[in-house]
C-alpha cells in the first residue's frame, strides 16, 4: 500500500473506489487507462480493507473486555 494511501480515510478511499468502479463499468477507456483504474481500484480495496479490519479489531477487543467485566 502506497504511503500516501494510508492517509486516505475510509470514506476517502471509498468513494474512490467508487468512481473508479462507474469508470470501468461505463467503459470508453483505452487499455492503458483501464489498466491504471485497475490497479488504482486494487490499492484502494486494500486501503478499505485496512480500516475495515482495525474496526473489527477494534469492535473484538471491545467485546473481549466487557465480556470479561461481566465475568468478575
Amino acid at each position: 500500500m502506497a504511503e500516501a494511501d494510508t492517509a486516505l480515510g475510509y470514506e476517502q478511499a471509498r468513494d474512490e473506489l467508487i468512481e473508479v468502479v462507474r469508470k470501468l463499468e461505463a467503459g470508453g477507456t483505452s487499455l492503458e487507462e483501464s489498466l491504471a483504474l485497475w490497479e488504482r481500484g486494487e490499492e484502494l480495496a486494500k486501503v478499505c480493507r485496512h480500516w475495515l479490519e482495525g474496526a473489527r479489531a477494534r469492535l473484538d477487543s471491545a467485546l473481549a473486555a466487557r465480556e470479561a467485566a461481566e465475568e468478575e
